[in-house]
Formats: C-alpha cells, sequence, structure tokens
C-alpha cells in the first residue's frame, strides 16, 4: 500500500480506502469534510443534523469505497453520498409542530423555505414544465438550481463536461421559458 498522505490524490486515497485504510480515510476527511459542512449548512440550518450527516458521509465513504467506479471526481461522489444523507436525515425527523391559536391558519407543521418552495414547483405551472424536459436537461436543472452547485460542481457531480452542463442549462432555460410563457 501507498503511504498515504496530503500529496495523494483523491483516488488514490479513496482505493486506500477501499483496502481498508483509516488513515486513508483520515485524510480524505480533513481534505473534504470542511467544504461539506459549508455546503450541507446552506441547506440545513441545524448544526447538529449537518453534524450527523458528516459523519455518515464518511461511514458510508469507508463501507462503500470499493463500490466507487472511477468516473467523475471523488469529490463529486462524496457530495453526492452527503446530500442522499441530508435527505435520509430530514426524512427521519418527524415534522416540527408549532401551537396554533384560534386566529391562525389550520397548519401542523412549520415548513421551510426550501419546503414551501418545492411545494410550489411540484403543484405549479413549473412543475408540469419540468417534468417535460428530457432527462438530460432535467438533471442539470436540478443540479443547478435545486442543489445550488456551481457548473464545475454540477459537471463532476454528473460526470460531464463543464461546457456540456452550460449549454444544456442554456437550452432547459430556453424550453422552460416557452413552457412558462
Amino acid at each position: 500500500m501507498l503511504d498515504m498522505d496530503e500529496s495523494s490524490t483523491d483516488g488514490e486515497l479513496l482505493a486506500a480506502v477501499a483496502d481498508g485504510s483509516a488513515v486513508a480515510l483520515e485524510v480524505l476527511y480533513r481534505r473534504h469534510a470542511s467544504w461539506l459542512v459549508v455546503r450541507l449548512a446552506r441547506r440545513c440550518a441545524d448544526p447538529a443534523v449537518v453534524d450527523e450527516v458528516i459523519q455518515d458521509t464518511f461511514v458510508s465513504v469507508w463501507k462503500s469505497a470499493g463500490r466507487y467506479t472511477g468516473q467523475g471526481d471523488v469529490a463529486a461522489w462524496v457530495w453526492a453520498i452527503a446530500i442522499h444523507r441530508l435527505v435520509d436525515a430530514f426524512r427521519r425527523r418527524p415534522p416540527a409542530a408549532y401551537p396554533l391559536d384560534e386566529f391562525a391558519p389550520q397548519l401542523t407543521t412549520l415548513e421551510s423555505a426550501e419546503d414551501r418552495v418545492l411545494l410550489g414547483i411540484e403543484h405549479g405551472d413549473l412543475a408540469g414544465a419540468l417534468g417535460r424536459l428530457s432527462p438530460e436537461l432535467r438533471t442539470v436543472v436540478q443540479a443547478t438550481v435545486l442543489d445550488g452547485l456551481t457548473t464545475r460542481e454540477a459537471a463532476r457531480l454528473l460526470g460531464l463536461p463543464a461546457g456540456t452542463v452550460k449549454t444544456r442549462m442554456m437550452r432547459a432555460r430556453r424550453a422552460l421559458r416557452k413552457e412558462l410563457a
């Protein structure tokens, strides 16, 4: 096994993790945990949940490193794991209830801004327009708009050149404008 240190590539580190190297996992953690925390904190305001998701992410990296296919960037693969763990954490949490008085609308849960936006997307004209996009265009829209990834990050996650992501996003915007006009 190679001597794993900060100069090793992510691919080398992940291969070493697949072979059982805790040192390689530690290097991957030091390299990626800080930006993961920042990105996850943009999607979840609860630091305890973000910390739990980070831990779950690297446990998953430890367990599934051997399944990494080598396609795309390791950072994008780790991000995909992290975002799935965040969704799982949201699903496990019961909805936050708040007391209602007789003048308040009959709501039983406190919705986040993201929930309200997604609810509007699911039930508005935009949902239909998104549904009619080709899968290639829809995945780019989801990665850049809904997940908030930059073009470069979306390209890594989707295993595409950045120019292709930009072109597909331009085509998706044009199609959505036409659908919603």
